[in-house]
């Protein structure tokens, strides 16, 4: 990736947006920040700021005007069913329109924020790397991982013909700077108590900061066509919910949630429907629960080869994510994530 360059960030106003922002204007880079939320540049003077909707074709083209590549990282994030449109709307819609809009402007290469969910994810302990069939079985009832593998598999096949496409893969995003509180939202429930049981599957996460520069490595040296995992850490919940327990002093959760996922999510259908009829929001969705009895573990080699990508200390990253999370308080975290 040469010096002085300039990129559009799709999604610049999100939680690896911002950071990806911050990482290209840092390595001396112009950016043009397209979101559809308040500008984040913050008086930075080699960032220019569109708001538009990442659907939003002609809106696109103009921002991509004269622009070296396109890092695509607009999205949205719910595991609810009854977004499942709006899900489809921004992932893969959102998708079309960004690579049909670097092909309108000759822009070479687009680097996508995809989701580790469309390839690492099992009812097993195995940790998968990017040669895993992909989870179609598992994902059809997840409407936010079904519309990130369809988004996925469209952008890469745009670089069959002619664009250069590469997909970094994230696990969980934590870290601080997550103004919206949709990825961190599991470290305030764990911290605060809203979470009563122990899922007995596993999670991977990464720090948003390193995922922010694999990107920024995948626009310089990735390889066109390919998929790289992008992960700091494979935990238990037990193990998980463990470290946030000493790292904040509040006690976690310990009973342990011992059904399959199908009856925990079932089971957690039911409660959501009494607790909405009694005015109360659930601390989880049906869909959450269930997922989480799963295993989200990766592996992150090929990234490490390739990309030159290195993780932080996960336990660095959790403290900081703690950190934040007490700075923007449990009311505010909780209004934003149930809207």
């Amino acid at each position: 990736m040469s010096s002085g360059a300039r990129y559009l960030v799709t999604g610049a106003t999100g939680f690896l947006g911002q950071h990806l922002v911050s990482a290209l204007v840092d390595a001396g880079h112009e950016v043009v920040a397209l979101g559809r939320s308040a500008d984040p540049s913050r008086g930075a003077t080699r960032v220019h700021f569109v708001r538009a909707d990442v659907r939003d074709r002609s809106a696109l083209e103009d921002a991509a005007a004269g622009c070296d590549g396109v890092f695509h990282c607009a999205g949205f994030v719910s595991h609810e069913p009854r977004d499942a449109e709006r899900l489809w709307q921004v992932h893969v819609e959102g998708t079309r329109a960004a690579v049909a809009a670097a092909r309108a402007r000759g822009v070479r290469r687009l680097v996508l924020a995809s989701s580790s969910g469309t390839i690492a994810v099992s009812r097993t302990r195995d940790v998968a790397t990017e040669e895993r069939e992909r989870p179609r079985g598992l994902v059809a009832g997840w409407p936010y991982y079904r519309s990130k593998l369809y988004a996925e598999e469209e952008a890469l096949e745009a670089s069959a013909d002619g664009l250069e496409v590469v997909s970094v893969n994230p696990s969980l995003l934590l870290g601080p700077g997550d103004e919206r509180g949709t990825s961190t939202m599991v470290v305030a429930q764990a911290i605060t108590g809203d979470i009563p049981l122990v899922p007995t599957g596993g999670l991977s996460f990464v720090d948003a900061r390193d995922a922010a520069l694999a990107m920024v490595a995948a626009m310089q040296r990735g390889r066109a066509g390919a998929c790289y995992l992008v992960g700091g850490c494979n935990l238990t919940w037990r193990d998980f919910f463990g470290r946030l327990e000493r790292l904040s002093g509040r006690r976690g959760p310990k009973l342990p949630l011992a059904l399959s996922p199908r009856l925990a999510r079932l089971g957690a259908e039911v409660l959501t429907s009494t607790l909405w009829r009694s005015s109360l929001p659930p601390p989880v969705t049906p869909v959450e629960l269930e997922m989480a009895q799963h295993f989200w573990y990766l592996d992150c080699g090929l990234a490490e080869r390739e990309l030159g990508f290195e993780a932080r200390d996960p336990q660095d990253t959790l403290r900081d994510t703690v950190d934040d999370v007490r700075r923007r308080g449990r009311a505010g975290v909780r209004a934003v994530a149930r809207g």
